[in-house]
């Protein structure tokens, strides 16, 4: 069978003007028409540059990226907003675009009769329309307000309904970008539920989104785009994994960008070896500078790449006997990070340094990321859990090197 989307080298530059003359008053405007045009130069913007890819029907296909790395573009070519300046796009089926959740609502009309305009822009027919409306109105939560002019809802509640809208089309592929941004938490999983919904009716989904969390859970392969070009595809796990590690942190070690370094605190971390297939542990090399001879605790937190609290180890919080003498001056800290008891995934590494329950020293934020992969039978997010400690795993951390 044939795929339900195919891009075949796509490419779109805009032209960009970059005006070098201050601004003019009405006066100079017109002397100007009599005299040489303003100084302006031009400059050719690439947004997508000889993009290729093919979508399976029935298939979620997540797209991600920094910004400015030509998603919006893509969609708008999908969508046919926007032509490309090369290349083709071959679209077996209808297909339906969520780019801008709200675009065509009136505020002077009520929640019912922009549930009719909405629709037909996005293509709808009146009897789609009809066989939806209760589950559009139930679905957005709006239901004794579906007669209320849309300028009494609340910014939220307009949103809602705008999704619940596309949400119920029934064409054969779909066009989405970033519609998670709307509602609140409760909200969101509504959403993502129903669109897992749409992928498993064997409708076919391309899902633009900064969601980490949701593009996993939604889409079983993922692009991956850079400066308009395709970087990578494959398994969303593994694009993911590549993307965070380039672009939200180094893949190995961590520098404070500080102009002026604290009194005590980091000046770099170091992932010396990260956890072994055998259970070997992972070591890290934490660079400490201090003004004064101190006592601290190192506390060490590992994350989620969604950023939910995944572990929590410490030398000298739960133990005080394990904490941290610090002399004026510099020294490392060199510790083993037991994460054999932990399923395999990508973990953003913090750390702190404390004086526990008195004062602050300094914190590495998601300093970088680690890639488990001790327990090859486990997948996926689940932790092993054994003892928890603030809402964290107990995470086993032994101090190799002091000096």
């Amino acid at each position: 069978m044939k795929p339900a989307l195919e891009v075949n080298h796509i490419s779109k530059s805009f032209r960009l003007t970059h005006n070098a003359q201050p601004y003019l008053s009405l006066r100079d405007s017109l002397a100007g028409m009599f005299t040489r045009r303003s100084r302006a130069s031009k400059e050719m913007f690439h947004a997508l540059d000889d993009v290729s890819f093919a979508v399976e029907r029935g298939e979620a296909v997540g797209i991600i990226g920094k910004n400015g790395a030509g998603k919006s573009t893509l969609l708008k070519i999908l969508s046919k907003i926007t032509p490309p300046n090369s290349g083709s796009v071959r679209v077996r089926g209808r297909i339906a675009s969520l780019l801008e959740v709200g675009t065509g609502f009136h505020p002077e009309l009520s929640g019912r009769e922009n549930v009719y305009l909405n629709g037909a822009i996005l293509g709808m027919s009146r009897a789609e329309i009809n066989r939806n409306f209760d589950d559009i109105i139930d679905f957005s939560g709006t239901g004794k307000f579906a007669d209320t002019p849309l300028k009494h809802f609340s910014s939220g509640m307009q949103l809602r309904l705008a999704f619940a809208v596309a949400a119920f089309l029934e064409p054969e592929i779909i066009v989405i970008d970033e519609v998670l941004a709307v509602g609140d938490a409760e909200f969101q999983q509504k959403c993502l539920g129903k669109m897992d919904d749409i992928s498993r009716s064997g409708r076919t989904i391309l899902f633009v989104s900064h969601n980490m969390a949701a593009v996993q859970s939604l889409c079983s392969k993922t692009i991956l785009l850079s400066g308009g070009k395709v970087k990578s595809t494959g398994k969303t796990a593994d694009v993911i994994a590549g993307y965070l590690n380039e672009n939200l942190g180094s893949a190995s070690s961590y520098e404070p960008n500080r102009a002026i370094q604290k009194p005590t605190g980091f000046t770099r971390i170091d992932l010396v070896k990260p956890p072994g297939t055998n259970g070997e542990p992972a070591v890290v090399r934490f660079t400490i500078h201090s003004d004064k001879a101190c006592t601290t605790a190192l506390d060490i937190r590992l994350q989620s790449y969604q950023g939910a609290p995944a572990a929590f180890g410490s030398l000298g919080t739960l133990q005080r006997d394990t904490l941290l003498q610090l002399h004026s001056g510099t020294q490392t800290a060199e510790v083993s990070i037991d994460m054999s008891r932990m399923a395999n995934g990508l973990y953003a590494l913090s750390a702190d340094l404390t004086v526990p329950h008195k004062e602050y020293y300094d914190r590495a934020d998601m300093a970088f990321y680690i890639e488990n992969c001790l327990n090859p039978a486990q997948s996926g997010d689940e932790i092993l859990l054994q003892e928890w400690n603030y809402g964290y795993y107990h995470l086993p951390v032994n101090l190799n090197t002091f000096k």
